[in-house]
C-alpha cells in the first residue's frame, strides 16, 4: 500500500478548525496548577549535568568556495572520507572556544 507523503511550510499550513481553536484556546485558559505532571520523572542534579542545549539542533549549511592551504587539504583528505565535515568541526570548535561556549 502506498501512502502519500504530505508536507507543509508556514505559509501553505491549512487552516485551523472551529474544533481545533476551541480546544487551544480551552488549554491557553487552563491554569499551570491543572497540568498534570505525575508522568514525567525528575531529573536529579547528576542527570542535568550531562545536558546539553541544543543537541538536536542541525544548522543550516551554506555552500562556499574557500581556499586552504595545500599541505593541510592534504591532511585533512588522508584521514579519510568527511573531510569536510572535519573542517566544519574543526572551525565550529575554535569558534566555540572563542566565544565561551561549550560544544
Amino acid at each position: 500500500m502506498k501512502t502519500k507523503m504530505v508536507s507543509y511550510t508556514l505559509e501553505t499550513l491549512p487552516p485551523l478548525t472551529q474544533a481545533q481553536e476551541t480546544s487551544l484556546k480551552a488549554l491557553a485558559a487552563r491554569p499551570e496548577s491543572e497540568i498534570d505532571l505525575s508522568d514525567i520523572p525528575e531529573l536529579s542534579e547528576e542527570q542535568w549535568k550531562h545536558a546539553r542545549r541544543g543537541a538536536f539542533y542541525r544548522p543550516v549549511k551554506r555552500q562556499i568556495t574557500a581556499r586552504i592551504d595545500a599541505d593541510v587539504l592534504e591532511w585533512l583528505k588522508a584521514q579519510g572520507k568527511g573531510y569536510q565535515s572535519r573542517i566544519n568541526a574543526i572551525l565550529r570548535r575554535e569558534m566555540l572556544a572563542a566565544s565561551g561556549q561549550r560544544s
